[in-house]
């Protein structure tokens, strides 16, 4: 049944193109199906949410797909999955739908386009141009200083003076951070959930909870379909690899501004020191776990994926290891002659990976943890 609190979800849903229109159309028949049967409602949090409706708007299907965590345990089970003449095949539309609303969604939104076009190339010679006007930056400013060894407090700021890092790391920071606020306040509304919801501690408990263990990412307790039916755990431990590493960087650099800043110590820090700490295991989280997600991805039957938007996913995952696999090379290398050029080919990854982070696959993890936090809400609201 409809939730009695829920908003009315077509309140506020922006146009779709043609193409958006017949995915929303084609997973709008799915649920109307699946509805039927319930045979997968134990699978994930995506068949309670659908019981709970009794008719599908593109609110509800675009908060449907962003639950779905695409294990494939649904299309194993399912009596009418391809090549069934019903052609249920719940991953695959609700993935097309799910990469849909990352674009419908995208702020400032002539942008939108990127999603089709974020391809491998377009972030490696997004990150490869950063990198080469860091290096003809610092080869201008002295040739001499790039290529000599440095060691001790401030070596990198040698490169590249730190205001001048801060200003031009700040500014891509900020517009990103503004570019995924803007496109979660659009998701939000057109799901149709009360913005009180976003201030309820339970929901945001019980959706930070399945966010964070991946609860759905289990195929109901089994695990993960890949190229085959049998199903193992293997994305759900290199996600939380990508997952933690990332935040263990967030947090080395949050702790190393702090150095700076508070108790005057520049970087580069000792290996012992905190935010090396920090950042190191973060920096081996982001290789080792996209490296797996890559090999998982390949191994995939592609009956459960959206093959048109691959390179999408290639995309971010290689910018994330490529990251990762930097830092740790500056790392091993910050007091040999190579630092300057790896300082600069690290800073051009992650400034790359800053700006196309609201135009790529990221935003697949930021919609998900809103659509948990409703998830827990809602189902309250029922049980209730």
């Amino acid at each position: 049944m409809q939730t009695g609190n829920a908003m009315p979800a077509a309140s506020h849903v922006r146009s779709v193109t043609e193409t958006q229109q017949a995915h929303l159309d084609e997973a709008e028949r799915l649920m109307t199906v699946c509805n039927s049967c319930r045979y997968c409602e134990g699978l994930c949090a995506v068949f309670p949410a659908m019981e709970m409706r009794r008719a599908f708007g593109t609110g509800d299907l675009t908060y449907l797909a962003n639950l779905c965590h695409n294990c494939g345990a649904c299309n194993s089970d399912c009596q009418f999955a391809p090549p069934h003449e019903f052609n249920v095949n719940v991953p695959k539309v609700l993935a097309e739908v799910r990469n849909d609303s990352y674009a419908r969604y995208v702020w400032p939104g002539f942008l939108a386009p990127m999603f089709h076009r974020n391809g491998l190339m377009v972030a490696l010679i997004a990150s490869l141009s950063v990198a080469a006007f860091f290096f003809g930056f610092a080869v201008w400013h002295d040739p001499d200083v790039l290529f000599g060894t440095h060691s001790g407090p401030g070596a990198f700021y040698r490169i590249m003076p730190h205001n001048t890092m801060v200003a031009i790391f700040g500014v891509a920071f900020l517009w990103s951070v503004l570019a995924v606020i803007i496109s979660c306040v659009k998701f939000w509304r057109d799901i149709g959930e009360p913005s009180e919801t976003l201030r309820d501690p339970r929901a945001l408990a019980g959706g930070a909870h399945d966010a964070a263990t991946l609860k759905y990412l289990d195929g109901g307790g089994v695990g993960c379909m890949n190229e085959s039916d049998k199903p193992d755990d293997n994305r759900r431990l290199f996600h939380h690899l990508t997952f933690y590493g990332f935040m263990l960087c967030f947090a080395a650099t949050a702790v190393g501004t702090v150095w700076h800043y508070a108790l005057g110590r520049d970087a580069p820090y000792p290996w012992w020191d905190l935010p090396v700490v920090l950042g190191t295991l973060g920096g081996i989280g982001i290789t080792i776990g996209p490296l797996g997600l890559l090999a998982a991805k390949f191994r995939r039957d592609p009956q459960l994926m959206d093959e048109g938007r691959k390179g999408m996913d290639v995309a971010f995952i290689l910018m994330l290891f490529l990251t990762g696999l930097t830092g740790l090379a500056l790392l091993v290398l910050r007091a040999t002659p190579l630092m300057g050029t790896m300082l600069a080919l690290h800073l051009g990854f992650v400034l790359g990976f800053f700006v196309t982070m609201p135009y790529g696959k990221f935003m697949h993890g930021i919609f998900r943890g809103l659509a948990l936090v409703r998830y827990a809400a809602e189902k309250r609201r029922h049980l209730g």
